[in-house]
């Protein structure tokens, strides 16, 4: 995925890390961190999530707080409808 045009290369390996991230699953924004090698850029990991391009295509949705709320969502609906595609999955 290429992604914006001005993206980073951060923010497009965080995007395409999210991709793993399988229907009805959740990861925190701190895991996803780790997973990229990164473990000390969690807040990074959440504004490159706010940077996301194809908020549906990337399923940014299912990346949440390591303190269990779901936290902001770029992509239609706001943080409403990031529970709402949440709700969809599965997920509790």
């Amino acid at each position: 995925m290429t992604g914006k045009p001005n993206s980073t290369a951060f923010q497009r390996m965080v995007w395409n890390e999210i991709k793993n991230i399988p229907r009805g699953g959740i990861m925190t924004y701190k895991d996803l961190a780790v997973a990229i090698g990164r473990p000390n850029s969690a807040r990074a990991v959440a504004n490159a999530c706010s940077k996301n391009p194809h908020p549906i295509v990337v399923p940014c949705h299912r990346v949440i707080r390591s303190d269990g709320r779901i936290g902001g969502y770029s992509g239609p609906g706001g943080s409403k409808g990031k529970m709402e595609l949440l709700k969809e999955e599965g997920v509790v």
